[in-house]
């Protein structure tokens, strides 16, 4: 074996892959160019581009989930809008016209409160600024974040309508929001109540539901003792009276609770017929203690018998004595005094028949306090209806004079380091209890406590009259919102096309299902007002189309502010007069805003921000899971009261950001990523390509790691597709070979490959499982096309001749690989996919003009596929023999090799004698032959019957391909390289004379 005679160099006739001007370098430089394709895409209106190529195509929308108009964005919203990004293209891709209408949420606290506080800093209080002045600034506030998160949305590579975005806080949208709930009001659904509502004294307004969260809270426990004031008068049948009377009558009933405040507020105990109950005498106290216990000798106290034992530990009786039941029967007749009597508390506390009472903790009996609980407040409206129900909390979170001898106290701080830690009430309440002797025992508990979702500050349950949209009233076909809601629920894909299961449809059915009344008034200023007038004589709301007309006009032309800034009259017009009305100044809660979305971006031809989603196949909101609680849930709800139907037909949520070790990113902590950090250094192509590799339904891990990895995977993909670029350099439609039967079996295989990658693509694209699209493509690339497709066939594209039919078949299937890979990929990697196209077809607009190209039946190709995946289980025992050869230093490159191969089966050694086994294994040569082979040849335990000895090639070594050949065969005007080599270098001497 030897190297042919030296003579001429080769190198200029070999077709390596060739990108003059490199156009499409291996080292992106995307943080550079991704910014440049941005402008561009803005230049050429790309998204309006879009919406002509798409026109007339079936409508999938995205509605996009409004996020909040406050701040930089952070790596939340990244994940968010990169998400939906892919929907979005990838159904535009998939031949629908997948239009995407970007929003802002404008309104709420977040925003009222910095201006608040800008106000404050100015010496003004926000009491003294006029409600539209105070509006103005909140409106000015937004719009400085909005074109900034909208640059930094779009540097995501996020294709949008972004010169015709919508806000909630437009004129239009607010007058869209305002007609939304005139249209509710008009269902009878809208009603005002006096109920405890969960209220945050902080933020100094009432949270729905949505807007609340559990935290663990260390409260104050107290055991509170009530005495017996009377009991009616019962007797047996015989006429005898009850023998437990007399033993009961100068008892005293404890109650227990961990809200020491709202004692002034009791007006009821209750208890439970199904709770056995017994009247337990002090014998003995403990002794030695560093105190005196408030138990006394002697002292006879009313306990569920369950937790007698506990309560009495508790407040240090060392022993006791029952003395007799306590029926229920005769605490059903039972009244006692409140213990601060004495104090300002003159009236009789009755024992009232709970359900929701239970001896499973406490001390059997509920202290009820109507204004501060939602059991309360319904066990005190079934006997008493709202009658003698005290308000005995402000806005601020301070008792009132309702709550004599604790006027003005803080239930929780306001101000201060302390902000939202417990104020001075609960002590003083105890210490008011100790001094009248009604205080058993006191303690500490750990518990979860309500929390408001954006302050972090806990929560009261306080009475105050609020507007409410009724959930089990009959109003549309003799349903209920609930039941219309629920029916939706079950129409709904909650992911489970995605991922077959139904944790998400299950959660917010248990919400549906389980929630209370829809709260929807705020006492705030920044948002969209309750637009109605309330009839002074009978509480009524007035409905008449001339009035709803009237203002629904004003804030189209006005916006909000109109409500506050124009006399009641001229909304009233002749037929009234104001003075009969009360004019609703309350604002709606922000969920209604952002639930009526849907109304002025989706499906309404006559939207005053958007005209062109008409009916479309099908809407899908898409946001991180938390929003069962928020946009999904409000949405869902408005939209059955409006319209009598969900206004999505598909939900998909995500998990949240988490640094490498799981943990939630903090800015405290110090293991935030920021979105534009990625971008300015690695390029956000890694990003999105990280999203799309990650089961993004879980959370999101983010860290270095993450995003090397992803950047090793961008590099792979980025190289496949400029070898397929420089392998196609010239081809043109001449070259182009049939794509049927008559092309070579490697060529066949990969079609079949295509066609099987195409229908695992397009399906993991209809179910969102981007994750799976993009393994799939990886896989293909790295393993089928890179690993044995180009590199058994590099030796055809770099040395036959231009007309050659294998080098023309290798060009054309390369060709059709090209084209799929950069659509397939579109979606996922736009500005990438964008690249590569260009480079290819400079005249071409741009890639996401495409839909993914078709891929025939015919390409389906069972037995290519079959048989290569054989021949690959052969090859893979000799590329292993190889492999031992080389590392035995008895060859160094595979082209010094010609193995024999040794093979048992009659039917697979017929396939590697039908084709150039050689090739396929990138030898100079190769044996075919039948048997086991010698005992020491190589073998792969998992490819039986086939067995390989390494030889060496025999010949010389070509000076242009390097395989080893025999030198007599060789073309005497080129005697150094194969007769294969020779007709390519002729071809080539003739194409230049």
């Amino acid at each position: 074996m030897a190297d042919a005679p030296a003579g001429r160099d080769y190198r200029e006739t070999v077709f390596l892959p060739d990108l003059p001007g490199d156009p499409f370098p291996l080292r992106a430089g995307l943080p550079k160019r991704e910014p440049e394709r941005v402008k561009h895409w803005a230049e050429i209106g790309l998204y309006h581009l879009l919406r002509k190529d798409a026109a007339g195509r079936p409508k999938y929308i995205l509605h996009d989930g409004p996020p909040y108009a406050n701040g930089a964005i952070h790596i939340g919203h990244a994940e968010n809008k990169i998400l939906k990004d892919l929907v979005v293209r990838s159904r535009q891709m998939s031949g629908f016209d997948s239009d995407y209408v970007p929003g802002w949420d404008c309104h709420g606290l977040p925003i009222e409160w910095k201006v608040e506080e800008d106000f404050r800093k100015a010496g003004r209080k926000k009491s003294d600024v006029p409600a539209v002045e105070f509006r103005k600034a909140c409106r000015d506030y937004a719009d400085k974040w909005i074109p900034l998160q909208r640059d930094e949305f779009r540097r995501l590579g996020i294709e949008a309508d972004w010169d015709n975005y919508y806000t909630t806080m437009s004129f239009p949208a607010e007058a869209a929001i305002a007609a939304e709930f005139l249209r509710v009001v008009r269902t009878g659904l809208v009603y005002r109540g006096s109920k405890p509502v969960m209220w945050s004294p902080v933020e100094r307004t009432s949270l729905a539901e949505a807007e609340v969260e559990y935290q663990e809270k260390t409260s104050p426990t107290i055991w509170v003792k009530f005495p017996i004031a009377a009991i009616s008068s019962l007797q047996w049948g015989s006429g005898e009276p009850l023998p437990e009377l007399a033993v009961l009558g100068d008892s005293k009933i404890v109650i227990w609770t961990t809200t020491p405040w709202t004692i002034p507020g009791n007006r009821a105990i209750s208890f439970s017929s199904k709770v056995s109950y017994g009247v337990y005498r002090i014998d003995e106290v403990e002794t030695g203690l560093a105190f005196d216990p408030w138990v006394s000798v002697g002292e006879k106290l009313v306990l569920a018998d369950k937790l007698a034992d506990d309560t009495l530990k508790t407040a240090k009786a060392a022993k006791w004595t029952r003395l007799s039941d306590a029926p229920t029967q005769l605490l059903a007749n039972t009244t006692c005094w409140h213990p601060l009597r004495d104090k300002g508390y003159e009236f009789d506390v009755p024992l009232l028949d709970g359900d929701h009472v239970t001896d499973e903790a406490g001390t059997g009996f509920v202290h009820t306090a109507p204004s501060h609980g939602a059991d309360d407040f319904v066990i005190w409206t079934k006997h008493f209806g709202q009658e003698g129900i005290p308000f005995t909390v402000d806005e601020e979170g301070r008792l009132t004079k309702e709550a004599p001898g604790f006027e003005g106290l803080e239930i929780i701080q306001l101000e201060g380091k302390n902000l939202g830690k417990d104020g001075p009430a609960n002590k003083a309440v105890m210490d008011a209890l100790i001094a009248v002797g009604a205080l058993l025992a006191r303690g500490q508990l750990k518990h979860s406590y309500p929390h408001s979702w954006r302050s972090k500050a806990p929560l009261i349950f306080r009475n105050t009259p609020q507007w409410f949209i009724a959930l089990d009233r009959e109003f549309r076909d003799g349903k209920t919102l609930r039941q219309i809601a629920l029916d939706e629920i079950e129409r709904v894909d909650w992911g489970q096309k995605r991922t077959g299961e139904t944790k998400d449809y299950n959660r917010i059915k248990g919400m549906i299902q389980d929630r209370p009344d829809w709260l929807i008034s705020r006492q705030r200023a920044w948002g969209v007002p309750l637009p109605i007038f309330v009839k002074k004589s009978d509480g009524s709301i007035l409905q008449d189309d001339d009035v709803d007309a009237r203002i629904i006009a004003a804030m189209k032309e006005g916006g909000a502010d109109v409500w506050w800034a124009t006399p009641a009259q001229d909304f009233l017009g002749a037929k009234y007069k104001a003075d009969d009305f009360e004019k609703v100044e309350d604002i709606l809660d922000v969920w209604f805003d952002s639930g009526s979305t849907h109304a002025f971006v989706v499906g309404n031809p006559d939207a005053p921000t958007r005209a062109s989603f008409v009916n479309p196949v099908s809407t899908i909101y898409l946001e991180g899971s938390d929003q069962h609680r928020g946009w999904f849930h409000s949405s869902l709800l408005e939209s059955c009261a409006t319209r009598g139907r969900a206004p999505y037909d598909e939900v998909i949520t995500h998990g949240f950001t988490m640094d490498e070790k799981g943990m939630k990113m903090s800015k405290s902590i110090g293991n935030t990523i920021e979105p534009q950090t990625i971008a300015a250094q690695n390029g956000i192509e890694i990003l999105r390509l990280l999203i799309a590799s990650a089961e993004y339904g879980d959370d999101l891990r983010l860290g270095k790691i993450m995003i090397d990895q992803s950047g090793e995977m961008y590099r792979k993909l980025r190289n496949t597709l400029r070898y397929c670029l420089g392998s196609l350099k010239g081809f043109e439609e001449s070259e182009r070979m049939p794509l049927d039967h008559d092309l070579p079996l490697m060529e066949r295989w990969l079609l079949h490959r295509l066609w099987q990658l195409d229908r695992v693509v397009r399906q993991a694209y209809d179910t969102y499982q981007f994750r799976v699209a993009l393994s799939a493509i990886v896989e293909f690339c790295n393993v089928d096309l890179s690993a044995f497709y180009v590199d058994v066939r590099k030796d055809a594209l770099y040395c036959d001749a231009p007309t050659s039919l294998r080098r023309r078949a290798c060009r054309t299937a390369l060709e059709e690989t090209f084209s799929r890979l950069t659509a397939w990929l579109a979606p996922i990697l736009p500005f990438t996919a964008e690249e590569a196209w260009l480079t290819r077809f400079p005249d071409s607009v741009s890639v996401h003009l495409r839909t993914f190209p078709e891929t025939p039946d015919s390409w389906e190709d069972d037995f290519a596929g079959e048989e290569i995946a054989r021949l690959r289980e052969a090859r893979a025992v000799v590329t292993g023999a190889l492999e031992v050869a080389r590392r035995e230093k008895s060859i160094g490159a595979a082209l010094e090799a010609a193995p024999r191969v040794f093979v048992v089966d009659d039917e697979l050694r017929a396939s590697l004698q039908a084709v150039d086994f050689a090739e396929l294994c990138i030898t100079s040569g190769v044996v075919i032959e039948a048997g086991e082979g010698p005992a020491d040849a190589f073998r792969l335990p998992e490819v039986a019957g086939v067995a390989v000895v390494v030889e060496k090639a025999s010949g010389v070594k070509c000076a242009r391909s390097w395989k080893y050949f025999d030198p007599t065969t060789a073309d005497p005007r080129y005697p150094d390289i194969t007769p294969r080599d020779a007709e390519a270098v002729a071809a080539w001497d003739a194409a230049r004379g």
